[in-house]
């Protein structure tokens, strides 16, 4: 299995710069013919998208979401407007082929950009379907996506714990997606800019393999992101690999600048 590598990027911000490093890693894991995950990892934009339905339709479905916000990285400017246009184009390229057309194909979309476009820069999180994106803060892990899942949704009436929820017979099943005939928008949530903050994108192949205390785990044992990233896959493989893996692990420290220290 070959190891992944670390990107980095210094960001100027008006009082200092953000220094970010990045890795991501995707594989077919142990038990599925091909991977119908896609990952995009460039710089503003991460992002983690599962396919499903079909032999082909999921592929089909995720590579399209990833090329159109692509594009969007390709054109520079990453604003809710730009990234639902961006999945509204997906959608219809989904629709184009008849391999993807059945009721069951579509992608998860979720991932999480650097926005520096107002006055106050911010992170913001993008969520359709259930892959997730959790917060590395103070030493502790935070789930800031909502899972768009029928198990979520019992979990949030009441009707069944986070335990039972583990193995729950509709535990595949999601209630958003974006696919050939759903023109769907993400949920956002904008997060504050931290020193020392870190994020983990990653489909639900990782998740159904560690609990989140396992990515906590392997987060303050490897502070390298490609590290990080091939540790998390070896233990999901190790620990079953039933499903395809896609990981994303960033790092942002923030720099104040000299006359801002003054």
């Amino acid at each position: 299995m070959p190891e992944s590598a670390t990107r980095s990027r210094t960001v100027p911000l008006g009082d200092g710069t953000l220094e970010l490093q990045w890795s991501e890693v995707t594989h077919r894991g142990r038990r599925r013919d091909i991977n119908q995950d896609a990952v995009l990892a460039e710089f503003p934009l991460f992002v983690v998208a599962d396919g499903m339905g079909g032999h082909v339709g999921g592929e089909i479905a995720s590579t399209s979401a990833v090329t159109r916000l692509r594009a969007v990285v390709d054109e520079g400017t990453i604003t809710p407007k730009t990234i639902e246009k961006a999945l509204a184009r997906a959608v219809d390229d989904i629709a184009s082929h008849p391999e993807s057309t059945d009721d069951g194909t579509g992608t998860t979309v979720t991932g999480v950009y650097l926005d520096d476009n107002g006055d106050e820069p911010t992170w913001v999180t993008l969520n359709i379907g259930d892959s997730r994106v959790y917060l590395f803060r103070d030493e502790a892990l935070a789930q800031v996506t909502t899972d768009h899942s029928v198990v979520q949704e019992l979990i949030a009436a009441g009707r069944l714990s986070p335990e039972e929820a583990e193995n729950h017979p509709y535990g595949n099943v999601i209630t958003r997606a974006v696919g050939p005939s759903d023109g769907v928008v993400p949920d956002y949530v904008r997060l504050e800019i931290v020193d020392g903050d870190r994020f983990v994108v990653c489909s639900d192949g990782l998740t159904k393999e560690l609990t989140d205390y396992g990515i906590l785990h392997f987060l303050l044992q490897h502070e390298d992101p490609a590290e990080a990233v091939d540790a998390m896959l070896e233990a999901a493989l190790e620990n079953g690999g039933r499903d395809n893996v896609t990981i994303i692990v960033i790092n942002a420290h923030l720099t104040a600048s000299s006359t801002a220290a003054d």
